[in-house]
């Protein structure tokens, strides 16, 4: 098994895909001690979230605007968050972040199997048992073969970790804002003046935001910057189309 092990590493790992770059990366999280909070592959302090996959549920331009200064999306008061400004450079932003983008495409096998996850499961008014279940199963099964309740079990499940940025609570806004009542809010997104996007109804609105989210930017300084949505926006080739309908199923029920 040992032999095996080392044998599949270069595939695991996609080792081809270490630049120096990455190598840079790495050395900022050293040099900065993220490991003394964070854990990468199950491996480091557990005072704060494993970051593991967080290049793929934020995104390079969220990470990037969130290492700037961390304070300007959360309050420690409000939400008990904690994270330092490091003061990086821009190109230790950018190097730390095409590191940690490379570490989110370690094909892990599901490790580590408990992982603190960014999720906000410690914000008030937030499903807690929803999240609880999306950080003990990397793909929890759907209670039935519904769309709905795919789509529901497909949103608290990582990936592609929904329920990490976007809550489904009135007034509970995370990385992203709140989910709460989109289905009825798409349609009077639609009606303003002020939408840029190409939807026509409710349901289309939601399948443009998941596929394409800077078509219309949801005001807020936390959300975009520079013209561009700080949702990724890889969803449409990191989720198959069967998968995307799902998700526009269960959030056109939230009225």
């Amino acid at each position: 098994m040992t032999i095996d092990s080392h044998r599949q590493f270069p595939k695991l790992t996609h080792e081809d895909k270490m630049t120096p770059q990455v190598l840079a990366g790495k050395d900022v999280w050293h040099k900065f001690n993220c490991t003394n909070c964070h854990t990468l592959l199950g491996e480091g302090a557990y005072y704060a979230p494993d970051l593991t996959k967080i290049a793929v549920q934020r995104g390079p331009q969220y990470l990037k605007a969130f290492l700037h200064d961390p304070s300007q999306f959360y309050d420690e008061q409000k939400v008990r968050r904690v994270m330092p400004k490091q003061n990086l450079s821009d190109q230790q932003i950018d190097d730390l972040v095409v590191f940690l983008d490379w570490i989110a495409h370690i094909d892990t096998q599901g490790w580590p199997p408990r992982r603190i996850l960014v999720s906000g499961a410690a914000i008030p008014g937030t499903n807690m048992q929803q999240t609880a279940q999306a950080s003990t199963s990397m793909q929890p099964a759907a209670p039935s073969s519904d769309p709905v309740a795919q789509g529901q079990a497909l949103f608290n499940a990582t990936p592609p970790a929904c329920s990490a940025c976007h809550s489904i609570s009135p007034g509970v806004n995370l990385a992203g804002p709140s989910l709460a009542g989109i289905g009825t809010r798409a349609a009077q997104t639609i009606a303003d003046p002020s939408y840029k996007g190409k939807a026509k109804d409710a349901a289309q609105y939601i399948h443009e935001s998941i596929v394409n989210p800077s078509a219309h930017l949801v005001p807020g300084p936390t959300y975009s910057a520079g013209g561009r949505s700080f949702m990724p926006d890889n969803f449409g080739k990191e989720l198959t189309p069967q998968q995307i309908d799902q998700l526009v199923a269960y959030l056109t029920t939230l009225k």
